[in-house]
């Protein structure tokens, strides 16, 4: 039987409280104002209740009719509760107080070409490089931290299901068969039975206030969250091997260098010996001249312990043993690609880290509601049926069943405060993630002016080395031929090519650190990733 009245507790103080939101005050008064209508009826209910026997037209129209309306007026009242969400909606606070329309240190900038070559999800293709393109192809198939950061994002997704599974009844199907006995007394025998049961159990706890779908709303959201990390860690690892790579490179080209100048100080050390055999040159100045030689001989070969580490660093990027990984030898080839920059409030969709701050701020949000709706009333519908009986021959036949429906309503009075305490947390929460938001946003407008500036700075430096490089390659051929006519002492020579070597060596590490800068700036710039693909994430 349905029970139609509305409990002492209904007044209206307690049905609409100030904490309720607007959807659930017009839920509430619809579903009062249904009650008042069925008022008129209530004499009907208590007359079908004690026995007494009802009216013809009733008894067949007016009843269905009313057993209909009440039917209609449950459904409509939890159909119009179950829209009441508690707790704030998420809305996205302001990165910073003022987004600045350009990039500071873009002055200068070479403004990428229309048409021109735009950062994509592949975006080390920029480079022109078949080897580094091959390398970073591997990184989402063997990298170990991809795989575990994948595994946790599909971990994260799973849980959205979870929190969903807890807005549907739950529906558990049993059977047991047990032998029973029965103690005897003076006047009655003791006696021996067997029960057989099949039951079958319905609970639904309706969500009135929104905390299931609260607890959606944060699964979803770090679930997004999740996805965007693995973003950024995909993105930084690709990052560090292009890295990587780059600074390999820079030391081949060192090494043909340092390989080179040995191959010219060996010539030199020659032509003093052949002076001092003449009498022309004196002995200090022979082992000078291989004194030079020993000194670069032992800086090639220096070159091969960092280039080793490098090499072993790449094959772990990839996935692969460092033991049985080996890149050929190549010199590094400066190619700085254009980069389209954009304008800085681009980056709160590039960038995975703000887009993963972003969503766990919405989560924290979420779980403001699940701890608002804790303060209201449980309820919870049930029912329960199947069949019993002693004899097995008896068991599944109607007669032994039996079956229990009924709704049920709980409210906690009192916690200790423990249901504020979970408010407060979440609440807190919440402005910890937007702060932690904002200085994500900070931090991202900083990276990409660093390596701005560091680009713009590095291009000036490998000007003035360039030139360097070629004034002290004029240097050393004249001090060689002064050398050779016997005008100035060896010295003259061994300063003029340590200068050379020096400037030489330093020209290509500004090369490779420009190569590595650009590198850095994409990653800043987001690597042509876009939060759009996080709406995927259901």
């Amino acid at each position: 039987m349905i029970d139609s009245k509305l409990p002492e507790s209904a007044t209206p103080s307690r049905l609409l409280s100030p904490r309720m939101p607007l959807s659930c005050v017009v839920g509430r008064i619809s579903a009062v104002a249904e009650y008042t209508r069925q008022r008129r009826f209530e004499h009907s209910w208590a007359a079908l209740d004690s026995g007494m026997s009802l009216d013809p037209p009733f008894r067949h129209h007016g009843f269905r009719k009313l057993l209909y309306r009440r039917c209609l007026t449950l459904a409509g009242a939890v159909m119009l509760l179950g829209g009441c969400t508690v707790g704030p909606n998420y809305v996205r606070p302001a990165a910073t107080p003022q987004m600045p329309a350009t990039y500071k240190e873009a002055s200068g900038w070479k403004i990428a070409q229309p048409g021109g070559a735009a950062i994509t999800g592949e975006w080390w293709r920029v480079f022109n490089d078949p080897a580094l393109n091959d390398l970073e192809q591997q990184v989402d198939v063997s990298n170990q931290n991809l795989l575990a950061a994948e595994a946790a994002f599909r971990q994260a997704s799973a849980a959205i299901q979870a929190a969903r599974a807890a807005a549907y009844p739950t529906v558990s199907v049993g059977a047991s068969a047990t032998r029973n006995r029965q103690p005897g007394t003076d006047n009655t025998p003791s006696q021996t039975y067997s029960t057989y049961t099949l039951p079958a159990d319905f609970s639904w706890e309706i969500d009135l206030w929104g905390r299931v779908r609260r607890n959606v709303e944060a699964s979803t959201a770090a679930a997004q969250a999740s996805a965007a990390d693995l973003a950024l860690l995909r993105l930084s690892t690709q990052a560090q091997l292009a890295q990587t790579y780059f600074q390999l490179r820079m030391q081949d080209a060192q090494q043909v260098l340092l390989d080179a100048t040995v191959s010219n100080y060996k010539k030199t050390l020659e032509m003093t010996r052949n002076l001092y055999a003449a009498g022309v040159d004196s002995s200090s100045d022979v082992l000078l001249a291989e004194t030079l030689l020993k000194t670069t001989q032992a800086q090639a070969i220096d070159l091969g312990v960092l280039r080793a580490q490098l090499e072993h660093a790449i094959a772990t990027l990839i996935g692969k043993p460092a033991s049985s990984y080996r890149l050929p030898a190549s010199p590094l080839v400066e190619m700085l690609p254009s980069i389209p920059l954009g304008i800085p409030s681009d980056l709160l969709e590039r960038r995975p880290d703000i887009a993963m701050a972003e969503r766990q701020m919405a989560a924290e949000n979420a779980q403001i509601g699940v701890a608002e709706a804790a303060w209201y009333p449980t309820i919870t519908l049930s029912a329960s049926g199947g069949f019993e009986s002693s004899s097995l021959s008896h068991w599944l036949t109607w007669p032994s069943r039996f079956w229990s429906v009924g709704p049920s309503v709980s409210e906690t009075l009192y916690d200790g405060g423990l249901r504020k305490s979970q408010s407060s947390q979440a609440r807190a929460a919440f402005d910890a993630g937007v702060a932690n938001y904002r200085q994500t946003v900070l931090a991202a407008f900083q990276d990409v002016e660093d390596n701005l500036a560091a680009l713009r700075i590095l291009e000036s430096e490998a000007k003035v080395e360039d030139e360097a490089v070629r004034t002290s390659r004029q240097s050393v051929v004249v001090a060689e031929n002064q050398y050779k006519a016997g005008t100035v002492s060896y010295l003259n020579v061994l300063t003029a090519q340590t200068a050379e070597l020096g400037n030489e060596r330093t020209a290509i590490s500004l090369r490779g650190n420009r190569m590595m800068d650009s590198v850095l700036l994409i990653k800043a710039l987001g690597g042509g990733w876009d939060a759009s693909v996080l709406k995927d994430v259901k």
